[in-house]
């Protein structure tokens, strides 16, 4: 027997998230999660008269193709794989498993090499479907958020079928005022951090491509970049963690890189020539989320946070910056974090992650929480 909250995720997904029309055709990307939040999403897409497609992955099949990765192999996939896509009007991806670290024993060149081949079929969906990506709850979620299971999935159903039209005043007028700034300034503990958005614009995210959600993301001028910045968010990024990550920039390069495994960290930012610059500052305002849980999908909308990406940026929103790379790493500025500053042109607009203009004051955890 299927939860019912199943169907209640999946038209949220079809509906607000990619707003799926009669005769668009949708790819449902299925990683490790059950076959009836499957079979909820074909129906859903299926009532809205879409057209539904699906493709089935294993974590496990995954990291035994990327330990023998060949170039001539994936060179076949990504001509399969972009042909595919571009026959695409929306994409839904649902990513489930009991192991994030399923990867993390592969091959950093073998990861790298997929990473570039595989990247046109990244591009094409960001840039050119509606798409929707989020994670499945499992046991091992609730493990990292320090959880039960039943209570990490009571928490995940809130999540991610939240009214996101709540957002709508709010993240309109903090949209608004990053389009007019020029000047940025992060402070916090270990930061210290100023570049410019000057022209780059600002998107508002509510919904629409990452669930959960709650951010206006916008991206540096990509020279523009001086200073140093510590991140207080643990981190997985291709299979293995991070804690304690701090940057040095300058010029807008990453000059310095240092965490706990700064082999590997380093190694990551010389994937190519985009990934030691940055592709985008964000400001997360999701309310139900608090605490970092190794999910970036889930860490990037704590409220009271920011991330600031090394690597690729997007058309929309985006210095031309290109990558294999895109790592939202996460910055909390509460004071249980230690808070933190986020200065526009020489104004407070963020002090210990509450907003101080009193139009972005809409997007902070009592207002959105407000029972109307």
């Amino acid at each position: 027997m299927s939860d019912p909250r199943f169907a209640k995720l999946a038209d949220v997904l079809t509906g607000f998230s990619t707003d799926l029309k009669k005769g668009e055709r949708v790819l449902i990307d299925a990683f490790d999660i059950p076959d009836l939040f499957v079979v909820a999403l074909v129906r859903a897409a299926r009532a809205r008269g879409a057209l539904p497609y699906v493709n089935i992955q294993r974590a496990r099949i995954t990291r035994e193709l990327l330990q023998g990765a060949q170039a001539e192999q994936y060179q076949v996939s990504v001509d399969v794989e972009l042909a595919r896509m571009q026959k695409m009007a929306a994409y839904i991806a649902v990513r489930g498993s009991d192991n994030i670290f399923e990867t993390s024993d592969v091959p950093s060149e073998k990861v790298q090499l997929v990473a570039k081949i595989m990247k046109p079929v990244l591009d094409y969906r960001v840039n050119k479907t509606k798409w929707v990506v989020l994670r499945w709850p499992s046991s091992a979620m609730a493990q990292q958020a320090g959880m039960s299971t039943e209570a990490f999935e009571d928490f995940y159903f809130r999540v991610c079928t939240f009214d996101y039209r709540r957002y709508g005043p709010g993240m309109k007028a903090l949209t608004d005022l990053m389009n007019k700034t020029d000047r940025v300034h992060l402070k916090g503990p270990g930061t210290d951090l100023r570049f410019s958005i000057k022209g780059i614009g600002a998107v508002p995210c509510g919904g629409l491509r990452n669930i959960p959600d709650g951010e206006v993301f916008s991206c540096p001028v990509k020279d523009s970049v001086e200073g140093t910045i510590s991140y207080n968010a643990p981190t997985v990024y291709l299979g293995t963690a991070f804690d304690n990550i701090k940057l040095t920039f300058k010029a807008g390069k990453i000059v310095e890189a240092a965490s706990n495994n700064t082999k590997r960290l380093n190694e990551i930012l010389d994937t190519d020539a985009g990934s030691r610059y940055v592709g985008e500052f964000a400001i997360g305002f999701n309310p139900h989320i608090q605490q970092p849980m190794r999910d970036i999908l889930f860490d990037e909308k704590i409220a009271g946070s920011f991330h600031f990406t090394p690597g690729q940026a997007y058309e929309i929103g985006g210095n031309g910056n290109k990558s294999a790379v895109h790592w939202d790493m996460v910055c909390i500025q509460r004071p249980d974090y230690g808070g933190g500053e986020i200065w526009f042109d020489g104004k407070l607009i963020r002090k210990d992650g509450l907003f101080v203009p009193k139009a972005l004051q809409k997007l902070d955890p009592d207002q959105l929480l407000k029972v109307k």
